[in-house]
């Protein structure tokens, strides 16, 4: 994996800031529907499925068209 000289991966910095945007968005439903318990869980359900499609986009085979996805890969 490539590094920037300090150590942390290059490209983490988006993900991170994503991340931190839809924990603060899960906060405000959770506020919204009275149970921030609610907001939480579904915020790092919204992360896992960003963290997901942002490593993906990463990725160097994106597209329909990849000859070594035999579908039992994730």
């Amino acid at each position: 994996m490539a590094s920037s000289g300090t150590g942390f991966p290059r490209g983490r910095v988006a993900w991170i800031v994503g991340t931190v945007v839809l924990i603060g968005g899960g906060v405000l439903v959770g506020l919204l529907l009275g149970n921030l318990w609610t907001g939480l869980v579904l915020a790092a359900a919204v992360s896992v499925g960003w963290l997901i499609a942002y490593e993906s986009s990463r990725g160097r085979n994106v597209g329909l068209n990849d000859r070594d996805d035999d579908g039992a890969q994730l």
